[in-house]
């Protein structure tokens, strides 16, 4: 299984991004596929997430500004950024697993999949 991130950059707050990662070697309905982030210094954050039966899932402090889509032909699961803020600034991860419960969506260590990563900077 491989996750490749994209999408990543420097952008005004009050702006928009648009993260994308590609999975391959996986059936991606079978999967949770989500999106964390680690800013300098702090913990994994939990952002947003698909659950295997289509539902989305996101962090408290995203919600209403993020949305998190996926394409099960193209196995890409998308991250749309709006209204960006300064503390939104973090090294943005997506992940997968097929076997985490359903209380573990929001555990970065119940996941088994990563990709590299992608940087988001937000400036005020």
């Amino acid at each position: 299984v491989q996750l490749q991130a994209s999408g990543g950059g420097l952008v005004q707050a009050g702006g928009s991004l648009i993260l994308s990662c590609a999975a391959s070697g996986l059936t991606s309905s079978r999967y949770v596929m989500g999106w964390f982030r680690q800013a300098p210094g702090k913990e994994r954050e939990f952002v947003a997430a698909f659950s295997k039966s289509g539902h989305a899932y996101y962090g408290d402090s995203v919600k209403g500004r993020f949305t998190i889509s996926r394409d099960n032909v193209k196995s890409t699961v998308t991250l749309q950024m709006n209204t960006l803020r300064p503390e939104d600034t973090a090294v943005y991860y997506c992940a997968a697993d097929s076997t985490l419960i359903f209380s573990d969506l929001m555990r970065s260590r119940a996941y088994d999949y990563w990709g590299q990563g992608t940087l988001v900077t937000v400036s005020s």
